[in-house]
């Protein structure tokens, strides 16, 4: 079945992208840009050095990017190079980032709630913005359409 642009429409799948985005970001303690490299790496399955460097043309210029995202756990190995036969390594994204990723499409589709616990990060309302997610969020789990 191909989708078209009516039934992402009908579905509202971008609808609370922007406040998904953000928790995310916020919860997992990563940056915007480098969340949606990961969603774009991620479709491409397994990529090379220079897949990610082609990926990384729209976003801001980060130098420390690649290694701050293979130190922290969102991109592995897939196979190493040995420099007779295998001229460069091939990665992939982890099974955390995969599963941040799962979520992220599972919470759009409304098939699951952001948490809205003691234990969430917004929960505190420290700062006005904690205060604007919270309300944010409240009126996406209340939302019958979604």
């Amino acid at each position: 079945m191909r989708l078209d642009s009516s039934d992402l429409r009908e579905i509202g799948l971008f609808k609370y992208y922007r406040l998904v985005r953000k928790w995310a970001c916020k919860t997992y303690n990563i940056l915007d840009a480098d969340l949606e490299l990961l969603i774009y790496l991620d479709c491409m399955g397994r990529f090379t050095r220079n897949d990610f460097i082609n990926g990384t043309y729209t976003y801001s210029w980060d130098k420390a990017r690649w290694e701050r995202l293979r130190s922290n756990g969102w991109i592995d190995v897939w196979r190493h190079r040995n420099r007779t036969t295998i001229k460069y390594s091939v990665f992939k994204t982890s099974y955390r980032c995969k599963q941040l990723i799962n979520r992220m499409y599972r919470v759009m589709l409304g098939q699951e709630d952001l948490p809205f616990s003691e234990r969430s990060v917004f929960y505190n309302n420290q700062s006005y913005t904690n205060k604007i997610y919270n309300k944010a969020i409240d009126d996406m789990t209340k939302d019958k359409n979604r």
